[in-house]
Formats: C-alpha cells, sequence, structure tokens
C-alpha cells in the first residue's frame, strides 16, 4: 500500500520540509522547493556550516548555473538525510545557498527523487514512493 504525503503548495510552487543529521547527533530542519529540473538536492551554507560539517573539504565540486552565473559547488556528504518518511545515510548534497525571498531554504533535487522512486501529483499536490520489486535494483 502507497503512502501519499501531502506538499504544501504556494501558487505553482511544492514544497516540504527535510532534516539532516550531523556527526555530532544534532539535527537541522529545513523547508526545501521541489525541483525537478535541479540534478542535486542543495542545502544552503549556513545550515550545513551550523552543524558542523567542513565545505572547505567537499567530496567533489559540481558545476551549476547559479542566478549570478556559473559557480563550481562544493559536494559533501551529511550523515543522514530524511525527506518526506524517506531517510537516506551518507547521503551527498551540494552546498550553496538560494536567493534569500524564496520561500525556501534549499532545493530537493532529482538526485533524490530518482533514488526514492518518487511520484509527484502535481495538481493534488502529493508526492509517493514507488517500492522496488524483490530482486530488482
Amino acid at each position: 500500500m502507497k503512502q501519499d504525503y501531502t506538499l504544501k503548495q504556494i501558487g505553482n510552487l511544492l514544497l516540504s520540509k527535510a532534516a539532516i543529521g550531523s556527526i555530532g547527533g544534532e539535527v537541522g530542519r529545513l523547508r526545501l522547493l521541489i525541483d525537478t529540473g535541479a540534478s542535486y538536492t542543495m542545502l544552503p551554507i549556513e545550515a550545513v556550516e551550523s552543524l558542523g560539517y567542513d565545505i572547505s573539504h567537499p567530496t567533489r565540486r559540481v558545476r551549476m548555473i547559479a542566478a549570478n552565473g556559473i559557480v563550481m559547488a562544493p559536494v559533501i556528504k551529511v550523515v543522514w538525510f530524511n525527506c518526506l518518511g524517506q531517510k537516506i545515510d551518507d547521503f551527498p548534497i551540494v552546498v550553496h545557498t538560494i536567493p534569500s525571498g524564496t520561500m525556501a531554504d534549499g532545493l530537493l533535487g532529482m538526485d533524490f527523487l530518482v533514488k526514492c522512486r518518487a511520484v509527484i501529483s502535481t495538481g493534488e499536490a502529493k508526492i509517493h514512493f514507488q517500492k522496488l520489486e524483490a530482486g530488482k535494483a
């Protein structure tokens, strides 16, 4: 049986709450824009650093188009990432702050949505996740 999660809808935008865990056990809570046009989940620098993550030594950097042009943003792995009932350990996130006034702290990107097999109903502002069949990856 699938479980639908209701998203917050503001105009044509869909938002969700998310949480990330730190190495020390603290929890950061954020509001993310569901963004099927974003390849990666992106969290703001301030939130990530406040949980003790060191963004000066990322696992890698990704090139992305931002409001101010093309930037190279750091990618780090958070201890865990939880959104819409889906918890992923050692989840890689892009660290970059989106412009203020966007109603969200960051973006929930296709990396998360595909990994969790999300099905989004934009008309109902709902999302559910398909379960993998046994033996399929």
